[in-house]
């Protein structure tokens, strides 16, 4: 297994430093009906400015000893889409309780320790996120609260969520 994690709110990490891509959702809601456009993109390929899936697949090949051959685009293109509709018929059967645990697996968040609003604001832990997909945050002395993707921004490195 490749360490890859999941960064709230839309951005896949290798480990948890080096971002390898990204998925952007967008829906709409037509009468009774529910459109999502899902985009999503990798670095497949090129090792600069910091690494690509394919760089990975060399360095698990030397650890491991196998011989996993480098993707194509098409390749994870035609995986990621098997992949999606397997999670949405999932999502369909269960809802958002189906593919949480599958989610959390990977997430880079649990109990990371962060503060919020500034440098030296309220310290905070990440708990989870909620029915809206929110990050929520567990504040000392104040309970748990969600934090919005669209009024706040996560800088991993400093572990620091502040308003946009």
């Amino acid at each position: 297994d490749i360490e890859l994690r999941l960064k709230w709110p839309n951005d896949i990490y290798y480990s948890d430093l080096m971002k390898l891509g990204g998925v952007l959702v967008n829906s709409t809601l037509i009468e009774t009906t529910f459109h999502i456009l899902i985009g999503f993109g990798f670095n497949v390929n090129n090792s600069n400015p910091t690494i690509c899936i394919n760089d990975l697949i060399t360095k698990f090949n030397k650890e491991e000893g196998t011989k996993l051959k480098p993707l194509t685009a098409d390749c994870l293109i035609a995986r990621t889409v098997t992949v999606l509709e397997r999670l949405i018929d999932i999502f369909q059967e269960k809802g958002p309780n189906g593919i949480l645990p599958r989610y959390y697996k990977y997430w880079v968040h649990s109990g990371k320790q962060v503060r919020l609003r500034s440098e030296d604001g309220p310290t905070a832990w990440i708990v989870g996120i909620d029915d809206y997909g929110y990050l929520q945050v567990h504040e000392e002395g104040k309970g748990i609260e969600s934090v919005h993707p669209d009024g706040n921004s996560f800088d991993m490195l400093r572990n620091l969520i502040v308003p946009k």
